[in-house]
């Protein structure tokens, strides 16, 4: 039975044997001032140094945000074994933190906590829980740097040599829990604490210690306690100067970062407004912006999830912040003498581009927003790429020549592919389409995109989704020549003001017309109508065509009548995954295809780049390495499906060539999710070896 007097009087003193505490509060000015001062020169470089920044969102989203991304570590988890130690890292430090607090209103405030039931369960029981799940840890981190040498924790860049608070930020906090352990031990030894079992590790300990005497325990203890002391302020003191500041950073960088669940969209420029284009200092940047860099803990996350980096190419998403912080927080200070005694920026510091960063790689970027995504503290790689191509690209005309015809392409013809004849409507010829241009009454726009109109390839897909259409008694339309690009071959390439242009009369266009519901094939057409014009004052309902498809079926309106029965597997397009969250309308219309589908072994959100986004569908390969598209054609090959399907038409060239491209390989065929949801639709549809054929005749006469 619980004696309930007896746990009303449970409580502890908290200076016990320990005398002179005005040294405690003397060294506690000390730690907290060079703590502060750390913080404020650290602030003080982005406030100085960077631009204003504006933040989405209210406060009450960004704080439900952080509980999400840090306290549940939602996007840590991605990662389940790394999450959960770090997991354990974190909240055991917030639980101590709390006791800390506990005993600072209890002694310095006279607030009563420390008696009773809380005093048992929480400052005993649950800070030893605490204590141990942060010692495991912390060991389990050591193991993963130094033991196991897991790859992505490595430096994969020269220059500045091995960083010491990587180890010194696992060491310092594994001595202070157990200082703090040991010196539980000695009091419950001593006073024999009739509570000692609320608190299993103390106890545990403090058996070791029963053939000591006491007054050579109290010594102990006075030793132990001031040795604690001091740890834990040298600690706090160190931290601004130190990777660990990241527990003050990262939430920060989280709470006032995108909290979309998707990338963050590209920025507009007011071309009325900026004497300057796109980002060519450090200067150039937001405070936000180096924000991302300080925060930045070089966890690897994004490098291991770059396929560029994965294929040997120059770009390493990690090293390109880190690279951008080491010369902020080198070269910064002398950057802000300079410009109070009116210096340019130029005259007096490296360019962040060129200089720091180079050409080549920004330009090996796909903006595929894998990197973004991985990241757990939210540091936004691909809208500083953007930035810095900007500069490239509309300030310094450096731009790839393959990259500079399509640009040229888009700003005379609406289009990025210069070396077509074709009209936009040649693809449609037979079909007896509607025109949304002429007047006619229609249903849905379809939205045909750039590639479908003129790429044979896509064509295909186009011819085989308005069919589907047609088939469903949905009235659909298209533009026809009055179609353009949708812009956003420029935006990613960095040319801001050839999209902005193409943007704004897309956006009046479509207002006029005033469809009711707007669907596309392509993924980026997909992001730029239904996201990114919005900020042109752009509000439309747009659909992907997969989703579209799924929705037919599921309604009934489009009917299979044969079942293919074959393998598929189906690679997730960045621009409709990542970007927009739409996973399962493809592979619902593929299973409504009669298909079973055999995932990749990355997949989803997870899913590797067709090495088709950010410009590099109109670029020309470079390097001896292999291509992005073939470790994904690789990848697909390994599932032992017969078929590849996507739902983009740069992913569908980018696979086709991937695959073509791997010696020996004839049995993998591509395919849209449109054709194969029309394939499934005909009686009299080719049989799947016919079609290997007819594949292998085209590969033949090609050559």
């Amino acid at each position: 039975m619980i004696d309930l007097e007896l746990i009303a009087t449970a409580t502890r003193p908290i200076y016990w044997h320990i005398s002179n505490i005005w040294v405690l509060y003397v060294l506690m000015v000390v730690a907290v001032s060079i703590f502060g001062y750390g913080i404020w020169r650290r602030v003080a470089i982005w406030r100085k140094l960077g631009k204003p920044a504006f933040l989405e969102g209210t406060v009450s989203a960004r704080l439900k945000h952080l509980w999400r991304q840090v306290g549940q570590h939602d996007r840590f988890l991605r990662d389940r074994n790394a999450g959960l130690m770090h997991m354990a890292i974190m909240w055991g430090m917030v639980l101590l933190f709390a006791g800390t607090l506990v005993v600072i209103l209890e002694e310095d405030f006279g607030i009563p906590l420390m008696h009773g039931w809380f005093y048992l369960i929480f400052q005993k029981l649950v800070l030893n829980i605490a204590g141990v799940f942060l010692v495991l840890g912390l060991l389990v981190a050591l193991v993963r740097r130094y033991g196991l040498q897991v790859k992505r924790l490595a430096q994969s860049r020269g220059g500045p040599g091995h960083d010491f608070s990587d180890v010194l930020s696992l060491l310092l906090p594994l001595l202070i829990l157990l200082q703090g352990f040991e010196i539980q031990a000695i009091r419950l030894a001593v006073t024999g604490d009739v509570f000692a079992l609320w608190s299993p590790v103390g106890y545990v300990m403090s058996l070791s210690l029963s053939g000591f005497s006491e007054p050579g325990l109290i010594f102990a203890y006075q030793i132990s306690w001031w040795f604690h002391l001091v740890t834990v302020l040298a600690w706090i003191a160190w931290l601004p100067y130190s990777k660990m500041l990241h527990i003050f950073l990262a939430p920060a960088n989280v709470m006032l970062g995108n909290i979309d669940a998707q990338p963050r969209r590209p920025k507009p420029i007011l071309f009325d407004d900026v004497e300057h284009l796109g980002v060519s200092h450090i200067t150039d940047m937001s405070w936000k912006d180096m924000l991302d860099l300080d925060a930045c803990v070089s966890c690897g996350r994004c490098e291991a999830a770059c396929p560029v980096f994965e294929a040997g190419g120059p770009l390493s998403p990690r090293n390109l912040i880190l690279d951008a912080r080491d010369h902020m927080r080198r070269d910064g200070p002398a950057i802000i003498a300079n410009a109070q005694a009116d210096n340019p920026v130029e005259s007096c510091s490296p360019a962040l581009v060129g200089d720091i960063i180079s050409e080549e790689t920004l330009w090996s970027c796909l903006t595929c927003g894998a990197c973004v995504q991985e990241c757990p503290i939210h540091v936004e790689h691909v809208p500083k790429v953007i930035d810095m191509r900007r500069f490239l690209t509309m300030e310094k005309g450096d731009v790839p020549e393959t990259l500079q015809d399509s640009l040229k392409s888009l700003e005379d013809r609406g289009h990025p592919y210069p070396s077509t004849r074709q009209s936009r409507t040649d693809w449609a010829k037979g079909l007896d389409i509607l025109r949304a241009d002429q007047g006619d009454e229609f249903d849905v726009l379809y939205w045909v995109g750039c590639t479908a109109a003129f790429d044979p390839r896509a064509q295909k897909v186009a011819r085989s989704f308005v069919q589907l259409m047609q088939m469903a008694d949905i009235k659909v339309a298209i533009l026809g020549d009055a179609e353009s690009c949708c812009g956003d071959p420029a935006r990613r390439m960095g040319h801001e003001y050839i999209y902005d242009m193409m943007a704004r009369d897309n956006v009046k266009q479509l207002k006029e017309l005033g469809p009711k519901k707007i669907v596309t094939a392509c993924p980026h057409c997909f992001n730029a109508l239904g996201k990114e014009y919005r900020d042109f004052g752009g509000e439309f309902d747009v659909m992907h065509h997969t989703q579209m498809l799924s929705d037919l079926v599921s309604s009934g309106k489009i009917e299979t009548s044969r079942e293919v029965k074959e393998q598929v597997t189906y690679h997730d397009p960045c621009y409709l995954g990542r970007y927009n969250g739409e996973f399962e309308a493809p592979r619902e219309t593929i299973g409504n295809a009669g298909c079973d589908i055999v995932e990749m072994e990355r997949s989803r959100s997870k899913s590797f780049c067709c090495g088709g986004g950010g410009g590099h569908a109109f670029m020309a390969a470079t390097g001896d390495g292999p291509r992005v598209n073939q470790l994904r054609a690789i990848e697909a090959v390994e599932t032992g499906a017969q078929v590849l399907a996507t739902s983009c038409p740069f992913c569908l060239r980018m696979m086709e060539d991937g695959v073509g491209a791997l010696p020996g390989q004839d049995k993998l065929i591509v395919r849209d999710v449109a054709e194969l949801l029309f394939e499934a639709t005909q009686q009299t549809a080719p049989e799947l070896e016919k079609l290997k054929v007819l594949e292998k005749r085209k590969a033949l006469d090609a050559k």
